[in-house]
């Protein structure tokens, strides 16, 4: 019985690892997204963002990467402004293992049952672009997935985690997906 209750734990622990980033990004169609060439943060909205100071550092960071990568520039006076925001839930997984055998002189019988249940933190991470001059909110991008608490890891992942949101900017066809 421990070995099937180590293989169910085997199981969770691949399937969770491998568990893939989630991303959704949705646009205003009539903005014509060539026109934007330079960035900046609204520093506001970063300052109320609820992550340690660290991950924050991480964020922006690799959003500064990416975008600079792809031809932006930061800038005093941008063309656009960077807003980003966090949510966190906790998912919950239960595993129901209900065993079943034959007992002495053949009769069936059930076996012993039981639930392990699995807590793990998801987290979303929103990237808005605004219009600098509207203020309008002008394409959205956002990331679910888990974050390991390993440093390095957690490194690798956030920078993962931008780049698939930000893979999705400037948008390629009319018809969001959200």
């Amino acid at each position: 019985m421990n070995t099937l209750k180590n293989l169910s734990l085997v199981i969770f622990v691949i399937l969770t690892s491998c568990s893939s980033i989630q991303v959704n990004s949705d646009y205003d169609n009539k903005v014509n997204f060539d026109s934007y060439k330079t960035y900046a943060y609204l520093k506001s909205n970063v300052d109320k963002l609820q992550v340690s100071d660290l991950d924050k550092k991480r964020i922006l960071y690799s959003i500064d990467d990416y975008m600079i990568t792809r031809g932006f520039k930061k800038s005093e006076s941008p063309d656009m402004l960077v807003s980003i925001f966090t949510t966190k839930s906790k998912k919950i997984d239960v595993v129901n293992n209900n065993f079943w055998g034959m007992s002495w002189g053949w009769s069936p019988w059930w076996g012993i049952g039981f639930n392990t249940v699995y807590v793990s933190e998801q987290g979303t991470l929103f990237i808005d672009f605004y219009d600098a001059k509207s203020r309008e909110l002008i394409w959205q991008g956002e990331g679910s997935g888990s974050l390991s608490k390993n440093v390095q890891k957690k490194d690798a992942q956030i920078k993962q985690f931008v780049e698939k949101i930000l893979k999705q900017y400037p948008p390629t066809n009319k018809t969001s997906s959200i």
